[in-house]
């Protein structure tokens, strides 16, 4: 499973990375970006969570 977020609708709110700090962070822009590129084995919980608390729902895990 490989997480994404789309940086033209990341409205950088800080959500990602606080429920799932490995997987996500925030760049230069303010805006979310996934720091790996296949979800940590037994995260998959926390992947969706993050999913689910987007606002503008910019993430994606495939």
């Amino acid at each position: 499973m490989k997480p994404s977020v789309d940086q033209d609708l990341c409205i950088g709110c800080g959500v990602c990375p606080s429920v799932a700090p490995s997987m996500f962070d925030m760049n230069d822009d303010g805006k979310a970006y996934a720091i790996v590129d296949e979800v940590p084995a037994g995260e998959e919980d926390l992947a969706q969570e993050a999913v689910e608390s987007c606002p503008v729902a910019a993430i994606t895990v495939e």
